[in-house]
């Protein structure tokens, strides 16, 4: 073999396909399942990567005699099991349903299983090549690190692009012949020409497999199921976008999806009309109108959401959520005087403006304006500046038409909203109770934070609160609600038999009398409802949680408001009562399993990680390590400096990331384009900091470790503020900022590692020891750093990413019989 192969150029194929096949395996998931189970995959992905370093840890002399001939061959195995993995994962029977039901949970585990076997062995295979790259040239570490990363950040912005373009299901097709193209540009050697030959040879039968094999499908327990398989079903526009696959859905049973009164036809009111269904990933998020049916609103009248318009005369309204036209149309029956509309979700803003398939656009309408802002942008960007609105009305489905909506409803987002309401004015904020009425709680309580932000004190006379048996509605005022205003309320509320939870001056007891959905009390450690008569659960706690005293649900649920640092709605499970959730497993709302699913792959991580630290206790390398270096002490000590550099490095890296992730979705308000523009920009700021990393000589590490430590500590203080500032500039100059930002640290964080692979360059096995530490320890990382969100807020991440780059820097890998410090790559070796 060569003494120095040129590997870079198919390191970076082969990294830029292994993280799109990580991403587009994560779009599988999400349409294929739920989103939830995505993180399986990461988990998957960075298990593969962490046992191939301990493969070449203890297997390193083989694996080295063979170098070329891997170097050759392994881009068509990746091909190959690529393929094969992602077939079989698409007819593996999990059903996540079966997973929270305590007779069939045990028999899913082997589903899930199958899982890890189908695509484990690919990403073991990709990160087997990367880590050999580095062992085969330690000379090179930092520009070996840097093609990594590069590749890794062009297939990241490659994939997205396809997303563009292709189906979920078709994207893994679309990337084998990445692979395939790092067979062809193997290294020079003997079994180059092979390599050259086998990679398309292989390639031809992997997309074979993927178009002629087994196909994925959707979940049949996803919305999109029963009614795509009705008799008639037609698909009549398709959308695809890194933000999900849309499907627009004719069939006989979509209607419109809104909150009616049982009582509709005595008060003379038709019912929801016919739609079409637009469905995302297989979920329902808005119902759009058949050609040539328009927008029927004669259902307004009876619908849950008409009180506050009866409580004002012909308002200044402005709809946070457009509801497909549905809504536009209901306000204006409703006697809406002018209308705005706030629509962030793209595909439903076009279809509102340029209609989709055949659902026609929203026709000129000088009573409505339609804006393409969350609500977040229009508040703090200055496009309503001066608007005064008497009614702020937030559509009953806008939680779920986008991931990033959830920042409407924290508290900062409420108290805006409140600024913008003229005197007598009205926030309508809806919650389902469909699955807990705890999630009204936690309405409430991010009612009360918001009224105490805008400078009141007593939230309990500011809020009216009313419901059916499927929804809430929460109204907010910055002025009391009088009596006569309640006495309208409840006169309206009788007429469409709908109950009122809360009002100021309610007797809780005597409204018992009179209740209409019944909502008793459930007792979710005991598993029990209590079945005493007509109760109203919300009302029972509604006047605790507003004056911020204890509930009985505080002891089992989280009433915590929501922030802006903390912005999960679905976050109500207190997850230290661990056992409690698991014996109720089969009654909790899909969206919390996904901290369940965080825990689960959290404990695995937590397996692999110690497993990988555990690698030197059973190789008789170590003892060869203590004695090279005199004594066993000495070598003991270089051991656990590795042990905890390479480990904080991988957590802190993953940490600054989704913090980073997270806060770019706040500014550029679409999750899916903050991922792909935060990966990017980091993997490929962070290739260029390795490559330049020996350039730095003695002074890098003090360098990186003061600049994350100066930018962690402004971004603290300043960055999400900084964000939320420049929301009004256009979405380029928003973009613009977030890379201005991230650039500098991405840079800084790709100096460490390849510093201290170095280290161990003439050290034998512990290189790729250190490479599967980092790859054991970012399984942890994601998580760890969302469950850490979750409970405790973005900041604690980012705080937390601080205090492990300090460990990374105290522990530096460091010798007994290490010379004094020289630049770990001579100008000589950067210049081959």
């Amino acid at each position: 073999m060569t003494a120095r192969p040129r590997i870079f150029a198919p390191l970076a194929l082969v990294s830029a396909g292994a993280i799109g096949f990580e991403i587009a395996l994560t779009r599988f998931f999400a349409v294929a399942l739920w989103s939830e189970y995505g993180y399986w995959v990461i988990s998957i992905a960075m298990a593969g990567f962490a046992f191939s370093g301990v493969a070449l840890a203890l297997g390193r002399s083989v694996l080295v005699r063979h170098g070329e001939a891997l170097l050759a061959f392994l881009p068509a195995a990746l091909v190959a099991v690529g393929a094969i993995g992602f077939a079989f994962a698409a007819i593996n029977p999990f059903n996540p349903l079966a997973l929270q039901n305590p007779v069939t949970w045990a028999g899913e585990l082997w589903h899930i299983g199958g899982y890890y076997a189908a695509l484990l062995p690919f990403f073991f295979l990709a990160g087997l090549f990367v880590s050999l790259c580095f062992v085969l040239r330690p000379d090179r570490i930092g520009a070996v690190y840097a093609a990594d990363l590069a590749g890794a950040g062009a297939g990241a912005a490659g994939l997205m692009v396809l997303m563009f373009a292709l189906p979920p299901f078709r994207l893994v097709a679309a990337l084998l012949p990445v692979l395939a193209a790092a067979g062809l540009a193997a290294p020079a050697g003997r079994f180059r020409r092979a390599g050259m030959v086998l990679a398309p040879v292989v390639l031809i039968a992997a997309e074979a497999l993927l178009f002629l094999g087994p196909q994925a499908q959707v979940s049949q327990y996803k919305p999109i199921y029963a009614p795509s398989h009705t008799p008639g079903a037609r698909v009549l526009a398709r959308v695809f976008r890194p933000s999900g696959a849309y499907d627009l859905l004719d069939d006989f049973t979509e209607r419109l999806d809104t909150d009616l009164s049982d009582d509709a036809g005595m008060l003379h009111v038709p019912g929801p009309p016919r739609s079409l269904g637009l469905y995302r990933d297989g979920g329902r998020i808005a119902a759009l109108p058949g050609l040539g049916k328009g927008w029927n609103a004669a259902y307004a009248p009876a619908a849950l959401g008409a009180l506050p318009y009866r409580l004002l005369t012909a308002p200044r309204v402005l709809l946070v959520g457009g509801g497909g036209g549905f809504r536009i149309a209901a306000a204006r029956a409703l006697g809406a005087r002018r209308i705005t509309v706030l629509e962030p979700e793209p595909v439903l803003l076009g279809a509102l403006r340029d209609g989709l398939g055949p659902a026609p656009a929203w026709p000129a309408d000088s009573r409505a304006r339609i804006r393409g802002l969350s609500p977040l942008v229009a508040l703090r960007s200055g496009a309503l500046r001066g608007a005064r609105y008497d009614l702020i009305d937030i559509a009953a489905d806008f939680l779920h038409a986008a991931p990033d909506d959830e920042a409407a409803f924290t508290a900062e987002a409420l108290a805006a909203d409140l600024a913008l309401l003229r005197p007598g004015g009205i926030l309508s904020v809806p919650v389902s109770i469909r699955d807990f009425p705890v999630y009204a709680l936690r309405v409430l309580a991010n009612a009360r934070r918001a009224l105490h932000l805008a400078g009141i004190r007593d939230a309990g006379s500011h809020v009216l609160a009313y419901r059916s048996a499927w929804t809430v509605r929460v109204l907010i005022s910055r002025q009391r609600f009088d009596a006569a205003r309640i006495a309208r309320a409840r006169a309206f509320c009788d007429r469409r038999s709908f109950d009122v939870s809360w009002y100021p001056g309610i007797d809780v007891a005597a409204a018992r009398a009179n209740i209409y959905n019944d909502l008793p009390p459930v007792s979710f450690a005991a598993g029990t409802v209590r079945a005493g008569g007509p109760d109203d659960a919300i009302a029972d706690e509604a006047g605790a949680v507003l004056a911020g005293r204890p509930t009985p649900s505080a002891a089992t649920f989280s009433l915590a408001p929501m922030t802006m640092d903390r912005p999960f709605f679905f976050a109500a499970l207190r997850l230290a009562d661990l056992p409690t959730l698991l014996r109720r497993l089969e009654v909790l709302p899909q969206p919390e399993i996904a901290a369940l699913v965080n825990l689960a792959v959290l404990a695995q991580a937590a397996a692999i990680a110690l497993a990988v630290l555990a690698v030197p206790l059973f190789a008789p390398w170590v003892r060869l390590g203590e004695a090279a270096e005199g004594r066993g002490s000495a070598g003991r000590v270089g051991l656990i400096r590795v042990a905890l550099f390479f480990p904080a490095l991988g957590l802190g890296f993953l940490f600054i990331e989704i913090y980073l992730i997270a806060e770019a979705s706040l500014s550029l308000n679409d999750r899916a384009t903050a991922f792909a523009l935060v990966l990017s920009l980091m993997l490929i700021a962070s290739g260029a900091g390795a490559l330049l990393s020996g350039r730095f000589a003695g002074r890098a590490l003090a360098v990186a470790g003061a600049a994350i430590a100066v930018w962690t500590l402004g971004a603290l203080v300043w960055l999400q503020p900084l964000l939320l500032a420049t929301l009004a500039w256009p979405w380029a100059g928003r973009a613009g900022l977030l890379a201005a930002v991230i650039l500098p640290v991405g840079f800084a964080l790709g100096l460490p590692f390849p510093l201290g692979l170095a280290r161990l360059a003439d050290r034998g096995r512990l290189l790729p020891w250190a490479w599967g530490l980092n790859g054991a320890f970012s399984v942890l990382a994601t998580p760890l750093a969302t469950l850490v969100a979750r409970e405790a807020g973005y900041s604690r991440v980012l705080f937390a990413a601080l205090l492990l780059y300090g460990v990374a820097v105290l522990t530096f890998p460091r010798f007994r019989s290490d010379p004094a410090w020289r630049p770990a790559f001579s100008p000589r070796h950067d210049a081959r």
